[in-house]
This record gives structure tokens, C-alpha cells and sequence, in this order.
């Protein structure tokens, strides 16, 4: 499942899904319409918050379950010819999914008046609901551009009593909407503007007509036209349709959210210009329940309950060699002093340390979620007379592990779906027998988030939805008989090909 796009709509589609145990990524081009502003408003719970603030707490929720979050630019969605979609980043990494959410939202198109741009979003406002209030009682003034401009004058007029109109284009100054302002106290001047003009702390001052007069104005406010971000579906046969204000196109769909293309649903500003954080975020919740409606029908009607996870592994497992079949080099460094007893190799791949183990005398049980993979490991081990007991099961699935019967587990760089219950987490401690030790390795996450170093986001991997070493530490601290033995990061070394310099380490016993 894909959602492109992640602001209010998208996350809150992609939270509905991962809650749905839905394998989800969401694309964020990290271009919200909303960005300018210091703050967002109306939405209880939120009252206030910065929307970059918004978005941190946002992300971090749908990542408690698993949801990818990844930072790139969706620029084509295509057909495959299992009906899937196809998603191109512009990077040139490629996605597939069942189902996609277009939650790409607008840009809003300002008038051609000098300084509108650079106030957009703090002097200069368009909306009486996002930033009327912090306005009130303020010398304000609104350039009417279109006959919608007209739409929140009332508004505006209930704000404040020092309201100015000023008709720039687009209006006829007898009109009766016109007539009924004046009467109520606004001030109407018909002449088009110039310029703002902004003062010596950098906030607006006065717009500066074409006659040369000023108008006096600790705030401004205009209507912007608006434009869909829709270019990505183009291929898929997709085409905007004009809103009814005549100020730009939005993306049509039925009461589903569904669109005119089966399998892409919209949501959010691209479907709605009008549409504040909270009505976006209802609105992408609303449409992520429709789609997993829509999956589950699927799924149901072929007797499936597919995971996504084995899929996606299973295909990376099919062709050659992924990684060199090495033992890792943190599993021989910690675990080469240990006597050998049962371990539970946790995500065994294509079985390096599975095999490392068995050669040194532990009786293995090698996990994974692909099947394709546990062949492979069986097929090595057969070849050089080890014994290797396959395992298929998710570390994020109930009880996937016998509990308290392995001296060893052992997890290398396994993306372990996260949850808010910690599931995946307590799977790994209730598999250690007492006195037994956990070691649990994954790179350093530092670089990937940070794209630092030389280093970028793995393509298609957000390290944030998998558990974490702080996820271990903060469930052994409250989890009496642990002892953490081991926290650091150190420099990697041997083992599986990877671009990652530094490896986070973490080794704790269970105490006998």
C-alpha cells in the first residue's frame, strides 16, 4: 500500500492502514501547503502547534506501526501487468503496491503584487478560520482578485472594524455584495496594487497603490488560485477537474475517495482547496478505512491473507546472492567466547551467521519471513553436513518463538515491525532462556536519517518504523532479571556487503 504525500491527509490514511496490519510506505516530497505558516489552528489537541511539530508527532505514530516514512518524489505512477502500480521516485527507485492514496495536496498560485510571496503565510493570510484570530482587531486590508474574494469579507469584517477592501481585478465596484459591506463599515476602494510595503522590523506596513496612495495595514489578505499536484498520475489516465469557484482543478472521487482510476484514492487538499488540517486529516482517515475495506473484499474473495513482508523477501531471495554469506562481524566478536548451546538466528537471510554457529557446535534454528530464504539456508547447511533447524515466522507475530528455549538470540540488521505494544520487542526477550543472551545489531541510524557523511536513506527503508536499540533498552529497563552487557556504536566490519560505517550494538543477559 502506498500513500503519496505525508501531511495531515496522508498520515492520517497510512495510521488507518498500519492499524490494519497493512504494509505501508508513504512518500513525502516535504513540500506542505502549510509550511509557511508559524502556526496551525481549529484542530482541538493541536491548537496552535507549529505545522512542522505537527508532522514530528505525526510521523512518529504511524512509524509505531511499521509505516514506512520516506522522504523522495513520486514523478510517475504506472500499470503493471499483475494490475499492481508501479511507483517511480525521482531518485529512480521503484515501488510497487495494491492500492494508492494521492494525497499530494495543491500549491496555491499568488497575485503578481511584489512582497505577497515573501509574506505569504505570516503578514499576508487568506483563510479568517487558519489565522483570522491572531488578526483581530488589526488594520487589515484584503485584495479582491476574483469574485470569491468576496467570500470571507464578512468574516474579516467581524474580526476587525478597521477592514479595507481594495478591488484589484476581477470585481465590479457597484455590485450589491459591494453596497452591503460599505453599509456595514468596510472601507471599498477600487485600484489595483502596486506593492506591500514592508517596515523597518520586516513586517507588512501598507500596500502601496498603482496611483501611489498607501493604505495603512499591519495585515493583509488575499485569494490565491491553487493548483493540484496530479502530474505524478498523469500516465495512469488521471485528469483534474475545475472546482466550482473557478479558481483551479482538484481531483474528483466518488464517496469511497476512490477516483476514476480503480485502485487510486485521494485525499486531503487535492480533493478538497478548502479543507484545514483537521478536515484533511478526517478526510485521509476516512479514505485509509475505505481502502482497507477494499483490500480485506481482495483478500477475502481469494482465500488470501497475504503478508507483505514474505512477498517483498521472498523476491529478494529468489535470484542470486544478496549478501557474501559471511558471518557478521559483530556475531563473532560477542558470541565466540560463548559455550555453544540453542540459538535462535532471528532474520537468517541467506544464513552467514546460521552457519557460523552451527560449524561451532550450536544447535541453530534459523528464522525468517521467507520461505525462499530458509531453502537457501537448508541447501548450505546440507552441503557442508550441518544440522539447521528452519523456522518460518515474523518476529511481529503473536508468540512466533518458543518461549525461554534458546541460550542464544541473535537479530542482524532484521527490519522487526514496531508496534505501541512492543510486541516485537517482548517476542525477542521471551525467546532468551535464563541465563542466556540477546544480541541484537542494526546500523547506525544517525547517517540514514540524516543523509550525512555520504550517506542517503535506503532506498524504499525507513529505518524509524523497525525496532530499535532504544525500543530494547527502554523494555529492559523495566524488565526485571536483564542485564544490559553491551551498548555502543562501533565501526563494521566484515560480514554482509553494505554501505553503512558504524553498526549500534547491544548484548544483554537474562539473568539464571
Amino acid at each position: 500500500m502506498l500513500v503519496v504525500g505525508g501531511s495531515a491527509a496522508g498520515l492520517a490514511a497510512a495510521l488507518q492502514l498500519g492499524r490494519q496490519r497493512r504494509s505501508v510506505i508513504v512518500v513525502d516530497a516535504g513540500e506542505p501547503r502549510n509550511a509557511p505558516a508559524a502556526h496551525m489552528h481549529s484542530y482541538p489537541g493541536h491548537e496552535g502547534v507549529a505545522p512542522g511539530a505537527f508532522l514530528d508527532i505525526a510521523r512518529e505514530e504511524v512509524r509505531s506501526y511499521a509505516v514506512e516514512v520516506l522522504t523522495g518524489t513520486v514523478v510517475d505512477v504506472g500499470r503493471a501487468e499483475d494490475d499492481r502500480f508501479t511507483v517511480e521516485l525521482a531518485d529512480g527507485h521503484r515501488l510497487t503496491a495494491r492500492r494508492v492514496i494521492a494525497a499530494t495536496g495543491l500549491v496555491d498560485e499568488l497575485p503578481d503584487i511584489e512582497g505577497v510571496a515573501e509574506h505569504w503565510g505570516r503578514d499576508v493570510i487568506h483563510c479568517p478560520f487558519c489565522h483570522g484570530f491572531e488578526v483581530r482587531d488589526q488594520r487589515l486590508v484584503q485584495i479582491v482578485t476574483h469574485p470569491m474574494g468576496l467570500h470571507p469579507a464578512g468574516l474579516f469584517r467581524q474580526l476587525t472594524d478597521r477592514l479595507t477592501l481594495v478591488l484589484h481585478g476581477g470585481v465590479a465596484a457597484e455590485i450589491p455584495e459591494l453596497e452591503a459591506l460599505r453599509h456595514a463599515g468596510v472601507d471599498v476602494v477600487d485600484a489595483r496594487v502596486r506593492r506591500l510595503v514592508t517596515g523597518e522590523d520586516g513586517h507588512v506596513q501598507a500596500i502601496e497603490l498603482e496611483t501611489g496612495e498607501r493604505v495603512e495595514a499591519d495585515a493583509v489578505v488575499v485569494g490565491a488560485r491553487f493548483r493540484v499536484r496530479a502530474a505524478p498520475f498523469a500516465a495512469l489516465g488521471l485528469e483534474p477537474v475545475e472546482h466550482p469557484s473557478g479558481l483551479g482543478e482538484v481531483v474528483g472521487t466518488d464517496p469511497t475517495g476512490e477516483t476514476s482510476v480503480p485502485g487510486l484514492y485521494a485525499a486531503g487538499n487535492v480533493t478538497d482547496p478548502s479543507q484545514q488540517v483537521l478536515h484533511a486529516a478526517a478526510n485521509g482517515s476516512r479514505v485509509g478505512a475505505t481502502v482497507s475495506f477494499s483490500l480485506a473484499a481482495e483478500d477475502i474473495a481469494a482465500a488470501a491473507r497475504p503478508s507483505a513482508a514474505e512477498s517483498h523477501w521472498d523476491g529478494r531471495y529468489a535470484g542470486g546472492p544478496t549478501w557474501s554469506g559471511e558471518p557478521n562481524g559483530a556475531l563473532v566478536d560477542e558470541v565466540g567466547g560463548l559455550a555453544p548451546g540453542r540459538a535462535l538466528d532471528v532474520g537468517a537471510g541467506e544464513g552467514g551467521d546460521a552457519i557460523w554457529l552451527a560449524e561451532r557446535g550450536w544447535r541453530v534454528t534459523a528464522s525468517d519471513v521467507s520461505r525462499q530464504a530458509l531453502d537457501h539456508v537448508g541447501a548450505l547447511a546440507t552441503g557442508r553436513g550441518l544440522e539447521v533447524q528452519p523456522l518460518h515466522a515474523d518476529a511481529g507475530d503473536r508468540q512466533p518463538f518458543a518461549s525461554g528455549a534458546f541460550d542464544l538470540v541473535t537479530v542482524h540488521y532484521v527490519p522487526i515491525p514496531r508496534s505501541p505494544d512492543d510486541r516485537g520487542v517482548h517476542n525477542l526477550l521471551d525467546a532468551v532462556a535464563p541465563g542466556g543472551t540477546l544480541l541484537f545489531v542494526t546500523h547506525d541510524l544517525a547517517p540514514l536519517r540524516a543523509g550525512s557523511t555520504g550517506h542517503r536513506q535506503r532506498p524504499g527503508i525507513d529505518p524509524d518504523a523497525f525496532v530499535r536499540p532504544d525500543d530494547l533498552v527502554a523494555v529492559l529497563a523495566e524488565a526485571p532479571g536483564w542485564e544490559i552487557e553491551v551498548h555502543e556504536k562501533r565501526p563494521r566490519r566484515g560480514g554482509a556487503g553494505s554501505p553503512h560505517v558504524d553498526d549500534l550494538v547491544l548484548r544483554a543477559r537474562r539473568r539464571g
